[in-house]
């Protein structure tokens, strides 16, 4: 595999590191102890996961109480705690802090969140994957397979690698949870607040559809605001969340 270093993120450096060249060598949990961390799981009352550091020794504690996914990503995260932010003691953080939501914040969470994707989801590995296949959830369910990623994470690496002008968004029935969108998605569109009646992520929000719905073209103006958003054409698709919120992956077709 011929790869250029010097372009890798800090997360993927340790990867590479450690010698991880496909997907099954990435062993979290053996990077963890080699840096001096146990990794132990259990019930956490009032965080995802927890890190517990004194001196060049840790604990990190992940919640049992989430899907596999889930825990795998916390893990992720306070791992990257424990690499980059050794100075700043313990850390107990929340599902807010492990997470989407503060994507944008330019703060220690943030920066967590995003070392964690690269170590589960490296660009490196990860770009020669989706070369070639659709920008939708159908992708990203595969790759979050074949990384053993969860599927949140998965979409979110699927639409910011794409050339596509694509985002990823989160509702409940009254209203956005969060979004992100990649550098090619226009900077002024956005996501709308609440779900438009016509969509078949209105139905699973309602209880009238579950599953992954099938990728759909349809109008922009149903789940983006901008500038002349109605003569514009978005493919979407759908999929109800086991804490029952709607994933949308939106792409903004070509205009004509």
């Amino acid at each position: 595999m011929a790869i250029d270093r010097s372009l890798l993120s800090p997360a993927e450096k340790l990867l590479w590191q450690y010698g991880v060249r496909d997907p099954s060598h990435i062993d979290l949990e053996a990077i963890a102890n080699y840096r001096g961390a146990e990794v132990v799981y259990r019930r956490l009352c009032g965080c995802a996961a927890r890190l517990v550091a004194a001196g060049d020794r840790a604990i990190i504690s992940v919640g049992v109480g989430s899907y596999p996914g889930r825990q795998r990503f916390s893990l992720a995260h306070e791992l990257a705690h424990w690499i980059c932010d050794m100075d700043h003691g313990s850390f107990r953080c929340a599902n807010e802090d492990i997470g989407p939501q503060n994507a944008e914040a330019k703060n220690i969470e943030a920066y967590a969140n995003g070392y964690a994707s690269q170590l589960i989801l490296p660009s490196f590995l990860v770009d020669p994957w989706l070369d070639g296949k659709r920008i939708n959830l159908d992708t990203a369910k595969a790759l979050g397979s074949e990384f053993d990623a969860s599927l949140t994470a998965s979409a979110i690496k699927v639409a910011r690698r794409a050339q596509a002008q694509t985002c990823v968004a989160c509702h409940n029935q009254t209203k956005r949870i969060w979004s992100q969108k990649n550098l090619a998605f226009p900077h002024d569109f956005y996501v709308k607040q609440e779900l438009h009646q016509d969509t078949a992520a209105f139905s699973m929000a309602f209880g009238k559809g579950s599953g992954l719905s099938r990728p759909v073209k349809e109008a922009a103006d149903r789940w983006l605001q901008g500038p002349e958003a109605y003569r514009r054409t978005v493919e979407t698709q759908s999929l109800k969340l086991p804490d029952d919120t709607i994933l949308t992956m939106i792409t903004l077709l070509p205009g004509k």
